[in-house]
């Protein structure tokens, strides 16, 4: 007959899994504001956590469905869709956008791509220079310098990479 106990090794290695488990570090996760705004502790909105990171609040679109940061600067953004934005130049954001991210910079980026001429490159990381006011965007060993001035509004998703679908919304605005 066969006895319902686990042998003792594989108990031992459970207990070393939950021991584990329970003693990793806590993480930031925010699903909905609801949510958020019952734990005063938390930042509620993604566009609020990156100015404490010194990056523009417009650096990622509006629409945002959740977002996670580890303690260790590891995030994943959620978005609705993904999407197209009109900055100096038309950037693609995927629906996950996954890095790390210190005071300043964010690396291993993935889920960002921008259109330079007629090919979509990767941004690979983002590095912000407060003193002269100017973001870097790497694509590999290669990188542009953009002003931060044109990430500080949050920008508006297009379903679209049309630069006509952006001119048709800025002539409406005047």
């Amino acid at each position: 007959m066969a006895s319902s106990s686990p042998p003792p090794f594989l108990s031992a290695l459970i207990l070393l899994f939950v021991v584990f488990v329970l003693s990793a570090g806590p993480s930031l996760s925010i699903r909905t504001p609801e949510l958020a705004s019952n734990v005063p502790s938390r930042v509620a909105d993604v566009h609020d956590l990156l100015p404490k990171y010194g990056f523009p609040r417009g650096l990622i679109p509006n629409n945002v469905k959740s977002y996670n940061l580890s303690d260790d600067g590891s995030f994943e953004i959620q978005l609705g869709r993904p999407c197209y934005v009109h900055f100096d130049e038309l950037v693609y954001y995927d629906r996950r956008i996954k890095g790390k991210m210190s005071y300043g910079s964010a690396a291993g980026v993935s889920g960002i791509q921008a259109k330079k001429l007629f090919v979509w490159v990767s941004v690979t990381a983002i590095q912000v220079d407060s003193a002269s006011g100017m973001m870097e965007f790497y694509v590999g060993a290669l990188s542009e310098k953009l002003p931060m001035k044109q990430f500080e509004r949050i920008p508006e998703c297009s379903s679209k990479a049309s630069l006509e679908d952006e001119t048709d919304k800025k002539a409406a605005m005047k």
